[in-house]
């Protein structure tokens, strides 16, 4: 088996925080993203590597489990090793995983299921270095094959605009050898990090299916909390005697007073016009004004803003 450094696919140290942790996977799995990148094969690859390192280290648990296992040895990404040797004896014996399709990742894998995916990981000990790892998981009852079914968990990415409108999406589910489809509809106001429960009665497996959404970055809006923050560029002149801008919302658009003497970095806020979650809290919208000149000047332009320069005494450095 192949061991996998998760902290190298994403690009970040190992002492890294979980707000760095996030950061480097929202910019990859953007880069990345099927949606972006139609039928490269590489790319979706890539993407499913992305998103089974952050399954590992943007999880507390998970990334101390996995952290217990590489401080005792000096493993390369992609170095073979022998997982008998290192208390993994009953590995691949009935563990069930789950993995997503249809714009999203794949099945995760065999390193991965190890460690998380029903094998006996939590009741070993590494052989070498004495290093009990029971005493992460707590000692004593050994776990169920049925305890361990019942905790399917998977993830689903989701645009801004599907998360606010909601949508529909498939979902492949992997139990043993059989993979099955279902449509899981995702409710309008989805949140970050949220779950959604299916039943497993309803999919045909032992245990409920929980899968955490993420919603992707988008390029028009960052999401802060319930409120949305967009950024509006002005011309010098707009900025100084204000101005009416069209501004993009998700329900629409709408038109927006800009006030006089605005400065670059300051916000308007519009009431109500942000992110609306699923108990039906309405965020604001905060636009970000950006000040920027014309990439082309006229003669006549030219001339008045030379005038400008010699009849103005205001300096901002002083």
């Amino acid at each position: 088996m192949e061991y996998r450094d998760y902290y190298k696919i994403l690009g970040v140290d190992k002492s890294a925080t979980q707000d760095e942790i996030k950061s480097a996977y929202r910019k990859l799995a953007k880069k990345y993203h099927p949606d972006l990148n139609n039928g490269d094969e590489k790319a979706q690859e890539k993407f499913k590597d992305i998103n089974e390192a952050y399954e590992v280290l943007g999880d507390e648990q998970k990334r101390k489990k996995y952290d217990a296992f590489g401080s005792g040895y000096n493993f390369s990404n992609g170095q073979n090793f022998d997982p008998s040797q290192f208390g993994f004896d009953d590995f691949g014996k009935g563990f069930t995983y789950t993995y997503t399709t249809g714009g999203d990742f794949g099945g995760f894998s065999d390193f991965f299921n190890m460690f998380f995916g029903g094998g006996d990981f939590q009741n070993q000990s590494f052989k070498g270095n004495g290093f009990n790892i029971g005493d992460l998981f707590g000692k004593g009852r050994r776990e169920s094959h049925e305890e361990r079914a019942r905790k399917l968990e998977s993830e689903i990415n989701i645009t801004l605009d599907e998360a606010y409108n909601g949508t529909t999406k498939e979902v492949s589910i992997r139990t043993g050898n059989e993979i099955k489809r279902v449509s899981v509809k995702i409710p309008k106001g989805m949140l970050p990090g949220k779950k959604i429960k299916i039943k497993g009665s309803s999919i045909g497996t032992m245990g409920d299916l929980y899968l955490k959404v993420n919603i992707l970055e988008n390029s028009k809006y960052e999401l802060d909390g319930i409120n949305l923050i967009a950024k509006a560029k002005l011309l010098p002149r707009e900025a100084v005697f204000g101005t009416e801008i069209v501004v993009e919302t998700l329900s629409g658009k709408i038109k927006v007073k800009v006030p006089k003497g605005i400065e670059g970095g300051q916000k308007i806020r519009v009431p109500r016009k942000g992110y609306k979650d699923m108990k039906g809290n309405e965020g604001d919208l905060y636009i970000e004004v950006v000040i920027v000149n014309p990439p082309h000047l006229s003669r006549e332009e030219k001339k008045l803003y030379e005038k400008l320069k010699d009849i103005s005494n205001y300096n901002p450095r002083e």
